[in-house]
């Protein structure tokens, strides 16, 4: 089965919000193919690099699935009216956290992706709503979307399709890993098999690691709700 594009999405480092955070989340439709390296897109950036982007977060996907979940929740908003609204590079129909696993290998234009970790909602996401807790709701619903690390660069067009084309182990799909670390978040046996799994991005594997050493779940607060400016 394959899946078309919604949107395939690029943005540049623009003033966020109230803040004025430098942030690539406003990303806008490309119209024809760009070049996917191993960190990214061609055209696109991060303004925050130390906890965005790299190799185990090249291309960033959210379902439009979820759009009117979210319009049912917070009421008509202009960000939910298209593709975007969440920073995603890639919008598509049909796949969501409950049918996507850590390890899954798409293929994609003249690409390969593999997935390799939900999103960790950040505070950016309140100024990019204009809604406080909106990263807390993100986290708290599970509708985070997730990250792919590139296994083959290539050329990708908006009119290009997503097709499954292997899977590592079809049971850890992000509904459940979301479940560990933000439900059942100290639950030894869970945590113990997150630290061995081979194909989930590094740092999600030393979080487990640390839940596991000091039976503490991590402080959200920083990550969730951010820091005033001084």
């Amino acid at each position: 089965m394959t899946y078309p594009l919604r949107a395939l999405l690029t943005g540049q480092v623009k003033p966020l919000g109230r803040r004025g955070a430098p942030s690539g989340i406003a990303k806008s439709p490309v119209a024809g193919p760009i070049m996917l390296g191993l960190t990214g897109f061609e055209g696109d950036a991060q303004g925050d690099t130390k906890h965005h982007g790299g190799p185990e977060k090249a291309v960033h996907h959210y379902p439009f699935d979820h759009y009117a979940t979210w319009t049912a929740e917070i009421g008509t908003h202009a960000r939910l009216a298209e593709p975007g609204a969440f920073g995603e590079n890639l919008s598509t129909l049909g796949l969501t956290e409950d049918v996507v696993a850590i390890g899954d290998v798409f293929s994609l234009g003249g690409a390969v992706l593999e997935v390799s970790q939900g999103r960790q909602p950040c505070w950016k996401l309140n100024e990019r709503f204009n809604i406080p807790d909106m990263a807390r709701r993100v986290q708290t619903s599970g509708r985070t979307g997730w990250y792919y690390r590139v296994l083959q660069p290539g050329a990708i067009g908006p009119t290009d399709r997503l097709e499954r084309i292997g899977r590592a182990d079809p049971s850890w799909t992000l509904r459940r890993i979301w479940h560990c670390f933000y439900v059942d978040r100290l639950n030894p046996i869970e945590l113990e098999a997150l630290a061995r799994l081979p194909k989930l991005a590094e740092g999600w594997r030393r979080h487990a690691e640390r839940r596991l050493e000091t039976q503490s779940v991590e402080d959200w607060t920083r990550r969730l709700d951010g820091q005033p400016t001084s």
